[in-house]
């Protein structure tokens, strides 16, 4: 079984749904597939399905109620451009998702993302710390992250 040579993994707990939702997310990025799936009598709804994600090892684990997602536990994507962006948003916003700020959103199942350019955290990291910190305040007023605006804030251009 591919990713169970790894020794840490992510694990969300689902109250319902988990095979439907990793299908949908090995179908977002590449390397990504659908590794394991271990049943528990609801062969519909099984109990852990183990995938990976861009090469990362995780795993849904089907257990009810007992406990709720959170945004405090989140999947953080770093995209190559505003294409990849604008795709990964609209995809994981489709069927019900919710916008938040900052990259940050919530898929139809309740999992927390954060979208983030690759470009942005090198911005606001920038050793021009007044450039830098142009960037981020343009970061905090935005729901997806618009790179154009983001470089014209960094440069001090008005958006």
């Amino acid at each position: 079984m591919a990713g169970l040579e790894k020794k840490v993994r992510t694990c969300f707990w689902f109250q319902a749904g988990g095979l439907k939702a990793a299908e949908f997310y090995v179908s977002l990025l590449p390397d990504s597939r659908i590794d394991a799936v271990f049943e528990h009598g609801v062969p519909q709804d099984p109990m852990v399905v183990e995938f990976t994600l861009a090469g990362a090892p995780m795993m849904i684990l089907t257990g009810g109620p007992t406990y709720k997602l959170t945004p405090a536990a989140s999947i953080s994507v770093l995209t190559k451009d505003q294409a990849e962006t604008d795709r990964l948003w609209a995809e994981l916003l489709e069927g019900g998702g919710q916008e938040s700020m900052c990259g940050w959103l919530e898929d139809k199942y309740g999992v927390s993302w954060q979208i983030v350019p690759e470009i942005l955290p090198r911005l606001i990291g920038d050793e021009d710390r007044d450039a830098g910190r142009r960037a981020q305040q343009a970061m905090l007023h935005m729901r997806k992250i618009d790179i154009a605006k983001i470089k014209a804030a960094f440069a001090g251009q008005a958006a």
